[in-house]
Formats: C-alpha cells, structure tokens, sequence
C-alpha cells in the first residue's frame, strides 16, 4: 500500500463525512459555526460570500467574505469541520471565475454579484 492509498484509507475510516448543500464561488451561504466560551457552548452564524473554494473531498475548504461595520471580514472553512453544524445556500451567484478575489477592491453596489436565474 503506497502513501496515497493509506492516506485515503484513513481518510474514509476516521472522518465523519457531512451532507452539505452544493455551492460554488459567488453563492452567497449561511455557516452555522460553534462556538466555545468557557464552559458553554453557542451556534454562530457567518453569512457571506463564497470568493473560493480549494482541495477535494476530505481536503476540501472554503472562504467566506462578509463585510462588517464597513470592514471586510473572510474566514476560511474547512469542510470537514467538527464545529461546523449547517450550511444554507441563501442565494446562488453567477460569476465567471472560481477565485473572486477582485470583490476585495469594490465597494458598494459594485461589489454586488448577479443572481443565478
């Protein structure tokens, strides 16, 4: 058994796979994030803008850009997170790139991106 094969044997005994909707770049989601303050524990809700999403499979992770009080905010994801707990597809995006990194630069109504239809 080479390196590969062990890798994806691990892979599919140990990681706890999830069912998550299907989204791209330019879909605008909702990720319900836990939390852990102390001893408690809370749902956080990170909506954005996906502006990519990198790897495959188990490897797979995602970045989700928002803009809060004026300042952009991203956060990456990884898909396999224990401490991701749902994911809502809240609009569906139609842009031409997998990588949106220009939504950086624009602001405003410019940064808006059409809407699938």
């Amino acid at each position: 058994m080479n390196k590969q094969e062990l890798i994806k044997y691990v892979e599919n005994t140990y990681i706890e796979k999830k069912n998550f909707p299907v989204f791209n770049s330019g879909d605008t989601i909702s990720v319900g994030y836990t939390i852990k303050e102390g001893n408690k524990e809370r749902i956080q809700n990170f909506q954005g803008t996906i502006i990519q999403v990198k790897g495959t499979g188990e490897n797979k992770t995602f970045t989700v850009r928002k803009i809060s009080s004026g300042i952009g905010v991203e956060r990456i994801f990884p898909i396999n997170s224990p401490f991701i707990q749902d994911i809502k597809v809240l609009k569906r995006g139609k842009v031409r790139r997998s990588r949106i990194y220009y939504l950086r630069e624009l602001r405003g109504k410019r940064a808006r991106i059409q809407e699938r239809g």
